[in-house]
């Protein structure tokens, strides 16, 4: 399996020197940790300290490990430093959580720890570490990589995930406009939108009713986002997902792609007069 998985990112796009994994103590993370190929350092962080001590076990002297709770602005800095520091060409912003119930029901300050982790914190390391990486991928003749996990319920409501699934809405959207603005530097951007997944997500959100029928392995998305970076702006993952939404995420991709192509030409019109 792990050969299969890591074989996703071998063809057009040559492996990243160096990936930064959020959200790495376990899931999809994780997966995306042992997916990655063995040339590839990885930078995994997460808040369990042990779980992530265990995963850097088995990866070996490829991994380091940063203990951060994103919510705290010390700790985030510490993430974004050693990605500047190991000079990661790849970021994978997958760390995201979540709180099932009705909206009045949860205490707000959860409401705003799924903000920070699952908005605040993208955009803050998007910010500062993009800037650096499309300068090193220019200086090697390389393209650099940006992986936002949204999700399937980005493009829907979702009672009881209410908040949730507007945080992902707001991933996505952001990913698809930064990816257009970004368009002509050398580096790729996806957005990940995968259907439901093997993963403690539910029960840690307080769902009670168990995995949901037709849930897909961690290592099935981790594989199948690999595969689509650098050939297309968002990956809708699952069978009745990607059956549901892909046509809307290509539509919406196009959309902004249009977008931009037309204000540049407006700015360019505009400087001439």
């Amino acid at each position: 399996m792990r050969n299969r998985l890591k074989d996703a990112i071998h063809g057009e796009r040559p492996a990243p020197k160096c990936a930064l994994i959020t959200g790495a103590t376990g899931g999809i993370g994780e997966a995306f940790a042992r997916a990655l190929p063995e040339e590839t350092h990885v930078i995994l962080t997460g808040r369990d300290e042990n779980k992530l001590a265990i995963l850097r076990a088995e990866l070996g002297d490829r991994a380091e490990t940063v203990v951060a709770d994103l919510t705290k602005v010390g700790e985030l800095d510490q993430v974004i430093g050693a990605a500047e520091a190991a000079g990661c060409d790849l970021v994978i912003n997958n760390a995201g959580l979540g709180e099932y119930g009705d909206f009045l029901a949860a205490d707000f300050e959860k409401h705003r720890t799924t903000l920070r982790v699952n908005i605040e914190a993208v955009l803050e390391l998007t910010h500062k570490l993009v800037p650096g990486m499309i300068a090193q991928a220019e200086r090697t003749d390389q393209r650099a990589g940006l992986i936002n996990v949204a999700s399937s319920a980005a493009f829907i409501p979702v009672p009881t995930l209410a908040t949730y699934a507007a945080s992902k809405a707001m991933v996505l959207s952001f990913t698809e406009s930064f990816a257009a603005e970004l368009a002509d530097k050398p580096i790729d951007i996806l957005a990940s939108c995968p259907g439901a997944v093997k993963t403690e997500f539910g029960s840690r959100a307080g769902f009670k009713g168990g995995a949901m029928p037709g849930a897909m392995s961690p290592d099935k998305v981790a594989s199948e986002t690999l595969s689509a970076l650098g050939r297309q702006t968002t990956v809708v993952i699952g069978p009745v997902s990607a059956g549901a939404f892909t046509g809307v995420a290509f539509a919406r991709s196009t959309f902004g792609q249009m977008f931009m192509r037309a204000s540049q030409v407006m700015e360019r019109m505009g400087n001439r007069d």
